[in-house]
């Protein structure tokens, strides 16, 4: 077996080894040994350690006996998250449980010590932190067990290291962003950089499909069109661009270098190698057929299914072509329109916030958050409610919040244990805490949420639709839902948005080669960049398992038409803010960030979210990843 984990190790471009072949015969053992302990298969095993290489950043193509600590703490940790999951009631017990039973002795006689009048001063669902905040929290729990354990000290309410910042961009510029004692101070208003009252624009460039939509109604036809226009799209502009002639058939032979346009794809139903790469070119050039590619000649690329590349090279046989040359995108320019067919202008308000929305400056405070909103022990949405409190102390422009709000993984939502639905846990646990952050801070605030496929209440497709809130009109322009994906801008800063977990999916299926002697490069900013690329918020195909992807909905609702100042990606890889850029070493050349804030609750912890201020360009831009 330890030649098959070797082998499936190499298959994704890791080596396995030390300072002497010795050594890589101990990791092997001690892999062995994983596999056997924690009933793992060889691709499972290599599967979590690309997910601890890409969490870690690790340098380095390289498995040393250094990393095998650290990657065994990770696997105990998905073990244990997984029992959590498959048993609600079952509880883990460490050090953290043994200090709250020291400090609370007497913790069973509270409740005949509690005078009526104390147990009215306490609002049920009540934490011990949620002092800081001015909102309302006397809603009704969600399930039957919220209800009759809404005073007790929860795990998340005893954590430590509250609004502590992980990382930060562009930290030089440290008059813009608060220091850790300037985080935990609940009186100072921190953020004045742009005044309060200067309410920030709203525009929706596209929300597709619509509320209401029909879906599951796609046939093959669809597939077939919607991969074909992707590639015929692309192969125009290939052409356009005066980088590349005419693309030609690479499936006939000929010695003639050619260059030709297509899509990977895969000869089986196993994982990309440099074995088995196919390139399907459209029915316009190729007649849709798949020919073998040859790699051997190039000294890198980065190839992944369902993406359209230009390959340059010959096909001396007719069936194999012989890439000399990869092309994976074409020049972007700088000055690219955003889509104008349609644009939903969200700014309906007075009459002079509509006059000075020209003369805004590309300035814009923001607190970014994605689901779950709730730990894995409870329905008390603990994590967003301390969220909506940072968020009052700080009066941020705008709060993009992204699904799932109600996360169909939850335990107690798997199991059917709540005795409400769906709807009601929503309206009541979240929406309403919205409302109340919104009318607290008044009209100088816009929040935006983005649903999700694991979002038990709504439309399980993607693209999906946005929330149908059924709000007040006198709260409608402060409170707005985009459909996932969307495209948005405000005060002129344009927004992509894509809550399905696309960089973890890519980053299970791409391959790739570093030129010889090159430094090991940004994995997670090369996936990232590939989605600006293929001009797609989905480029993957096939699709990954579990994202109901409805290709009657795809063409228009998937494209990426220009590339947007700030790209959202939630995703369950470790949290991160970067500057990218697009057509390095040309003249439109164009840098954008891409951030994902990371999931705001895990499992019966705090997660992670971002406060981002933008600042005309990505050189004056700041943003922290702050621990909830």
């Amino acid at each position: 077996m330890e030649a098959e984990i070797r082998a499936e190790f190499e298959s994704s471009g890791f080596s396995i080894g030390g300072a002497g072949p010795e050594d890589a015969a101990q990791i092997l053992s001690t892999l062995l040994t994983y596999c056997i302990n924690y009933k793992m298969s060889p691709a499972d095993l290599v599967s979590n350690w690309e997910v601890y290489y890409l969490n870690r950043q690790l340098d380095g193509l390289k498995l040393e006996r250094s990393y095998l600590d650290g990657f065994l703490s990770h696997l105990q940790n998905e073990v244990k998250e997984r029992l959590i999951e498959e048993e609600a009631n079952l509880h883990v017990y460490s050090s953290n449980d043994v200090d709250m039973l020291l400090n609370n002795s007497h913790a069973d006689e509270a409740p005949f010590l509690d005078t009526p009048g104390s147990k009215q001063e306490k609002l049920p669902g009540e934490s011990s932190t949620t002092e800081l905040t001015p909102l309302t929290s006397d809603r009704p729990s969600s399930s039957r067990m919220a209800k009759t354990n809404g005073d007790r000290i929860t795990p998340f309410a005893t954590r430590v290291n509250k609004f502590t910042q992980q990382y930060v961009l562009n930290s030089d510029n440290a008059a813009s962003m608060p220091s850790k004692h300037e985080a935990e101070t609940t009186e100072d208003e921190l953020i004045r950089r742009i005044q309060p009252s200067q309410r920030c624009s709203l525009q929706v460039q596209r929300s597709q499909p619509e509320p209401g939509c029909r879906f599951m109604y796609d046939r093959m036809e669809d597939r077939f069109n919607y991969l074909e226009d992707r590639i015929r799209k692309l192969a125009t502009l290939f052409s356009a661009s005066g980088v590349c002639g005419e693309p030609a058939d690479a499936t006939l032979a000929s010695e003639e270098k050619m260059f030709a346009v297509g899509m990977v794809t895969c000869d089986g139903e196993g994982r990309l190698n440099e074995k088995s790469i196919l390139l399907q070119g459209s029915v316009e050039h190729s007649r849709g057929e798949r020919v073998r590619l040859d790699l051997k000649d190039l000294d890198h690329f980065s190839l992944f299914p369902g993406q359209v590349v230009g390959i340059e090279g010959r096909n001396p046989s007719g069936h194999c072509f012989v890439a000399s040359k990869l092309i994976d995108s074409i020049p972007v320019s700088v000055d690219a329109q955003l889509p104008s067919a349609k644009k939903q202008a969200v700014d309906n308000g007075s009459h002079h916030q509509n006059s000075d929305a020209g003369t805004l400056s590309r300035a814009l405070s923001s607190v970014i958050a994605a689901g779950p909103y709730t730990t894995t022990d409870n329905l008390l949405f603990e994590p967003l409610q301390e969220l909506l409190s940072y968020a009052c102390r700080k009066q941020p422009q705008l709060l993009i919040l992204m699904g799932p709000f109600i996360d169909s993984d939850h335990p107690d939502i798997k199991k059917g244990t709540v005795d409400q639905s769906f709807h009601d846990i929503f309206y009541s646990e979240v929406l309403r805490k919205i409302q109340d952050f919104t009318q607290y801070l008044g009209n100088t605030v816009r929040v935006i949420l983005i649903p999700s496929v694991r979002d038990a209440h709504h439309d399980f497709v993607f693209p999906q639709p946005a929330f149908d809130l059924n709000l007040p009109e006198d709260i409608t322009h402060q409170i707005s839902s985009l459909a996932n994906p969307s495209l948005f801008s405000s005060n002129q800063i344009h927004f992509g948005c894509c809550t399905v977990d696309i960089l973890k999916q890519i980053s299970g299926e791409e391959i790739s080669r570093k030129p010889p002697g090159g430094k090991p490069g940004d994995r997670i900013g090369r996936l990232a960049t590939h989605i600006l690329k293929q001009q797609s918020y989905y480029p993957l195909y096939p699709p990954a398992g579990g994202v109901p992807l409805d290709f009657s909905l795809a063409k228009e609702a998937l494209e990426i038409s220009s590339t947007p100042d700030v790209l959202l990606l939630p995703s369950d890889l470790a949290p991160f803010v970067k500057v990218l850029s697009l057509g390095e070493g040309s003249d439109d050349q164009k840098q954008f960030i891409c951030l994902n804030p990371g999931r705001l609750a895990k499992g019966i912890g705090g997660g992670t979210f971002v406060e981002l201020y933008y600042n005309e360009d990505t050189s004056r831009t700041n943003a922290s990843i702050i621990r909830i």
